[in-house]
């Protein structure tokens, strides 16, 4: 069985993102947390308070952006970090949660605003019984 994680990795102006699992769900889940980790330290965030997400495109790639894109919304609109992800995908539709706190400066140490889920390096694939989620974050 595969082992979930997440990692970033070098794009020239931004940052990219990468998350992988046993599962499609899983590696959205973990693309969740790279994201997160891009702003702060996902280990100081206490997931305190559920937000529900959902959304609808016509392939996984698409569905990766538009989840993406979504929490960024919520952290944005909420003034919320999080870090803990629940996924689940059927068909077009991803129904999801990230539970999360509202931003503490002091505490979470900011560091950048994440503006947006972009298509560059966008994948999602499955390889070997493990699955990847991957794009780009405009920052």
């Amino acid at each position: 069985m595969a082992e979930a994680g997440w990692e970033h990795f070098h794009h020239v102006a931004d940052i990219g993102v990468r998350g992988y699992g046993a599962t499609v769900e899983e590696a959205f889940a973990q693309t969740a947390l790279a994201l997160t980790a891009v702003i702060a330290d996902p280990a100081v965030i206490v997931p305190r308070l559920p937000v529900a997400i959902e959304c609808t495109a016509p392939d996984q790639e698409l569905l990766l952006v538009d989840w993406l894109n979504a929490i960024i919304y919520e952290m944005a609109t909420r003034a919320m970090l999080f870090s803990r992800f629940t996924v689940r995908i059927a068909g077009e539709l991803l129904i999801g949660e990230a539970w999360g706190e509202r931003v503490e400066v002091a505490r979470h140490r900011p560091a950048v605003e994440v503006k947006g889920a972009t298509y560059t390096a966008l994948r999602v694939s499955e390889e070997g019984g493990r699955w990847l989620a991957q794009c780009v974050v405009d920052v």
